[in-house]
């Protein structure tokens, strides 16, 4: 007998193994139900049986991934604040008529034995998300110090959702982390939940919040500690004259962030880390840790050009980002055009009374030849400049100018010229409050230049103004509402040379015309008409912004301004449109434009690279 036994269990497992294993492949998952979008893509991220799709399963795990289909659905629709759901989950089986196994043409294939026989199937799961829970009560408080801070309530007020609102999990979980960041921000780094509770009621369809953080003490801001690697740049008592607080001071991450964009403004340093800890605070006082890396100290720079006035040309420069660890810098450039000529040396010294301000030093001599004007002026430039707050720079300067010029008329020969010479001083203010300086959605940006003085047997005073207004519709869409109007005080206009008239047309003034094409004109030994700048500019433009897909966009636009004598204006307008590109270096705008006060007036085409202020 204990011979016999173990030679029949034998027998059955030789027999269990030779028959077919049965196994189920999943085709598709199918959702159906509703047409929220959302709920759609969280519900197949969470399923366990789409990550089975294609593989063959066993009818067993089959049945589990059926059984946690349901479980994983009704979480998946929680974050949207549907809790009581209606789930279905019905399944499509047919045999798959591939037998596993030898192929049909293998002559062995009718004495092999047939191994497994699959079935195929697809799920389809049925959802009623049914009414969501709306919030029923809510209180969100921060006790402590903290309670008080202007930038916690504000927090605090912009919770969601509210009362009456559906219990949406990404926005409750967002507002959570604004009140944490703005704790954190402003020092309170002990702070932690006396309460933290959602109850949700699903016969209901209610939920209560009751959030309550404690905020303990506020900390406070130490000494900063700078630190150069692999070799100092700056002296350490300069960098210290950037610290926009004295150690003892309430903490406050903006003061951080300001001495953030302070350093890397400077330009001398590829890296810049400012970190504070305050697990190593003593006494609740901060240590801040500044780490520099230097960046390259010279930059070599070279470029080609080509302009319709200005013609074929290139530019090649040189800087030096510091010259010694007082952080003065030096520049060079030359921009070599057919008509236009330019060459500029400067230098920089820090000014730190105002945090990102310099003392300046330029010269630039230019020389322009076109069909109606030969000009060649010689200008030094001494400056202070001074960011006065986040939003307003200010500038100071002092220009000593000396001009030559003449126009080419049918009435003035080649050769007859005139000549100025004018000191004067300028002030100069430019404000920018906007979301995105680099694409700006929403907020204002302008400038205010004063300049006069006297010179060549007169005076003059100028005012200029300018100003663009953003106004974005929607994530797409934006209304560019831009201005700028200019008056010169002067006794004697024609004493006065080209580079301190205004002149109007082309980019970023009125097109659909050229390039200084505004205004009033003279004909040139040739009788082509010029215009010769004026002593008052007035230009405004309507612009709207949409883009279509991805980084591309279009515009379209109206423009329209002069420059004029005198108190009479003579307004020219252009109508166009736009191709609008994100590049990685910043938008790309290529207009095509026609002025409408002049039936013969060409279509003009306009490039712009770069920020919109």
């Amino acid at each position: 007998m204990p011979v016999v036994i173990p030679r029949v269990l034998s027998s059955l497992v030789l027999c269990l193994l030779a028959l077919p294993v049965s196994a189920v492949t999943v085709t598709r998952v199918d959702l159906r139900g509703t047409s929220d979008q959302r709920l759609l893509d969280n519900v197949r991220s969470a399923l366990s049986l789409q990550d089975a799709v294609g593989k063959r399963l066993t009818h067993r795990r089959l049945a589990y991934l059926l059984q946690q289909a349901d479980a994983q659905t009704r979480q998946a629709l929680e974050p949207f604040g549907y809790y009581a759901p209606v789930i279905r989950i019905q399944r499509s089986d047919r045999a798959d008529p591939q037998t596993v196994g030898a192929p049909d043409d293998d002559p062995a294939a009718a004495d092999a034995p047939e191994t497994s026989q699959d079935d195929v199937l697809s799920v389809s799961i049925s959802i009623d998300p049914g009414l969501p829970v709306q919030v029923r009560g809510r209180q969100v408080v921060v006790t402590g110090a903290g309670g008080d801070d202007a930038q916690v309530r504000a927090a605090l007020a912009a919770f969601v959702p509210h009362t009456g609102e559906v219990l949406d999990h990404s926005r409750y979980e967002a507002s959570k982390t604004r009140v944490n960041r703005a704790l954190a921000a402003q020092g309170y780094f002990d702070a932690d939940f006396i309460i933290h509770q959602v109850q949700v009621t699903r016969a209901e369809h209610a939920a209560d919040i009751d959030l309550r953080w404690s905020s303990g003490p506020r900390y406070r801001l130490g000494e900063v500690v700078f630190t150069q690697s692999p070799a100092p740049v700056l002296r350490d008592e300069l960098l210290q004259k950037l610290v926009g607080w004295t150690p003892g001071q309430a903490y406050d991450a903006a003061q951080l962030e300001r001495l953030r964009r302070s350093l890397v403004a400077l330009d001398y340093f590829g890296l810049v880390d400012v970190s504070a800890t305050p697990e190593t605070a003593q006494d609740k006082q901060v240590l801040v840790q500044v780490n520099l890396t230097p960046a390259p100290r010279s930059i070599y720079s070279y470029g080609l050009s080509y302009g319709t006035r200005s013609g074929a040309g290139f530019s090649t420069g040189f800087e030096r980002r510091y010259l010694n660890q007082r952080g003065h810098k030096a520049l060079a450039q030359i921009d070599w055009g057919n008509q236009r000529k330019t060459a500029t040396v400067q230098y920089r010294i820090p000014a730190f009374a105002w945090r990102d301000g310099w003392y300046s030093a330029s010269l630039q001599a230019a020389d322009e030849q076109t069909d109606s004007l030969d000009n060649r002026h010689l200008e030094f430039v001494a400056s202070r400049s001074g960011q006065y707050n986040e939003h307003l720079n200010l500038v100071a300067s002092v220009h000593v100018l000396r001009e030559r010029w003449s126009y080419f008329t049918v009435n003035k020969p080649v050769g007859l010229y005139q000549f100025a010479s004018f000191v004067f001083p300028q002030l100069r203010a430019d404000y920018i409050n906007v979301d995105n300086r680099m694409a700006p959605r929403s907020g204002f940006g302008g400038g205010l230049t004063l300049r006069g003085g006297n010179g060549n047997a007169t005076g003059f005073v100028q005012l200029h103004a300018n100003a663009q207004w953003f106004h974005g519709f929607d994530a797409d869409s934006r209304l560019i509402v831009r201005g700028e109007a200019g008056r010169t005080f002067t006794g004697d206009l024609l004493n006065l040379p080209p580079s301190l008239r205004y002149f109007a047309g082309g980019d970023r003034s009125v097109r659909g015309y050229g390039w200084r094409e505004i205004g009033p004109r003279i004909r040139n030994s040739q009788g082509d008409l010029y215009a010769v700048g004026a002593s008052n500019v007035v230009t405004t433009s309507i612009e709207y912004e949409r883009y279509l897909n991805g980084p591309w966009g279009a515009a379209v636009f109206v423009d329209s301004g002069s420059t004029f004598d005198g108190r009479r204006a003579d307004p020219h307008t252009g109508v166009g449109i736009g191709l609008r590109w994100r590049s990685p270096v910043g938008p790309v705008r290529i207009d095509i434009a026609r002025g409408l006060n002049r039936p013969e007036s060409p279509f003009t085409l306009h490039l712009n690279i770069g920020a919109d202020l």
